[in-house]
């Protein structure tokens, strides 16, 4: 029996992925966990953490090569901690993250659905319209995988090539008047953020997330960011003085230009302030939203309730095919971008509240609201615990869950369950490629409606 210790090198065959796109293999009965490998490949690993139960390692040697495996296309592949996948074929993502969503609600969930094929992007590079940077010691880029160590990085494949534009020139501008870059330790320094929306025209909004109440040397800086970025809309300060790693604070002063960026989305016109959640990827946005709807199977006698939604985008589409539809968010700018974005696409039939979702929920079901279907499109944590049991409650014939992460999809297929609802339809749709992040759209059903759900 190999000595499974710390810095000794054994020989691994690897046999699937994690949830954060590491491979997987196994010694002597134990779990390996190690990145930029494909399944199927043989190594040489190198353990470099060992604890009582998960093993994590290094490949130094690669004795056999998966077909699947690319050269990376990017020099920061491996580094970065954004990307997962660049060293494998875009066909050999789809393949995992299927996989994923179908051992999730396998496993996880109870259910017994197969899932079909990722739909996958057309253009899996530049997709990225939101990119937020974090800021220290001078630097501007992404932090290294598993750390909160900021690396430059000049260009991303990910993101627009105006934003890389941005970044440079912020850059420079500090450098210029030496602007210091917060420290999480100690709490000071003042730049903590540089956070970019971008649409698809190719206009861009900036916002700087600072330490403080102010920007010194601010008009400078408007005015090299307006001769860098043609498309440049507007620049917006935000303040966050909080202990935390949330990246956004409470307050915002437009430094210059507009507070919002315009989108258009499935048809429709969308105003986006900062803080406002939209999904980062358009193209694929559309295939997620249009399959949500699909899934909806409204007839337009419907009324529908969509939590968690953002800025009205799920909300609005399902307007156009809905009698009534009711939008719930928490952020209160996003409800305001929401209210406006009704007005603007003329959905007379759409209407909006600030609030947390099991409270909006609890709210409307007091007041005997009975949609006919709800729509659910939660953060990554997933349904606070509360929210299935209100939602069933209110007694829809059915249940839309958009989800960002299939373990927490998983768990809250099991609580409806529970309720009396089944999963009858799932489809992952791939909004963030190379990355190990996958989108899902799961049909629950009531379970009395089964029959009826089946034929359409």
């Amino acid at each position: 029996m190999a000595q499974l210790g710390k810095n000794t090198v054994h020989t691994l065959r690897i046999q699937g992925y994690t949830a954060e796109g590491m491979g997987v293999g196994r010694l002597e009965g134990q779990v390996v966990f190690v990145p930029g490998v494909v399944d199927g490949e043989l190594w040489e690993v190198l353990l470099v953490k060992v604890t009582k139960n998960v093993l994590w390692g290094k490949g130094v040697k690669l004795l056999e090569p998966s077909p699947e495996r690319v050269t990376p296309d990017c020099p920061h592949a491996g580094k970065c901690g954004g990307c997962q996948y660049r060293h494998m074929t875009y066909q050999e993502e789809l393949r995992a993250k299927r996989v994923r969503v179908q051992d999730a609600l396998t496993r996880l969930g109870g259910v017994d659905l197969p899932v079909p094929p990722v739909l996958g992007a057309e253009e899996p590079l530049r997709y990225r319209n939101k990119v937020q940077f974090p800021a220290a010691e001078g630097k501007i880029g992404f932090y290294r995988a598993r750390s909160h160590q900021v690396i430059d990085v000049e260009d991303c494949l990910l993101q627009p090539a105006q934003v890389s534009g941005i970044r440079r020139t912020v850059l420079e501008w500090m450098k210029k008047f030496n602007i210091s870059c917060y420290d999480e330790t100690s709490g000071r320094g003042l730049l903590r953020h540089l956070y970019v929306r971008t649409n698809h025209r190719e206009q861009v909004l900036c916002c700087l997330v600072v330490n403080g109440t102010s920007l010194p040397h601010s008009w400078e800086l408007v005015e090299e960011l307006r001769a860098a970025v043609p498309g440049l809309t507007g620049v917006v300060l935000n303040q966050n003085r909080r202990d935390t790693n949330v990246i956004l604070g409470p307050d915002y002063r437009t430094l210059w230009g507009e507070a919002e960026l315009e989108e258009e989305l499935c048809g429709l016109t969308f105003r986006l302030s900062v803080p406002s959640f939209f999904q980062v990827n358009r193209a694929q946005t559309e295939v997620l939203y249009r399959t949500a709807l699909e899934f909806a199977g409204l007839t337009g006698e419907e009324t529908v309730l969509d939590l968690y939604c953002g800025v009205g985008s799920i909300t609005l589409l399902l307007a156009g095919k809905a009698r009534r539809a009711i939008g719930g968010e928490i952020v209160p700018q996003a409800v305001e971008n929401a209210k406006k974005n009704a007005l603007a696409n003329g959905a007379a039939n759409a209407e909006f509240f600030q609030g947390d979702a099991g409270e909006i929920a609890a709210r409307l079901a007091r007041a005997r609201l009975r949609p006919q279907t709800v729509v659910v499109d939660p953060p990554r944590k997933g349904l606070a615990e509360e929210v299935p049991g209100i939602v069933a409650g209110m007694g829809p014939e059915r249940v839309v869950y958009v989800s960002c992460d299939p373990a927490t999809l998983a768990r809250d297929v099991k609580r409806f369950g529970t309720l009396g609802y089944r999963a009858v339809r799932v489809q992952p749709v791939d909004l963030f490629p190379r990355t190990a992040h996958v989108e899902t759209v799961c049909l629950l059903s009531k379970l009395k409606a089964d029959a009826t759900l089946r034929q359409t």
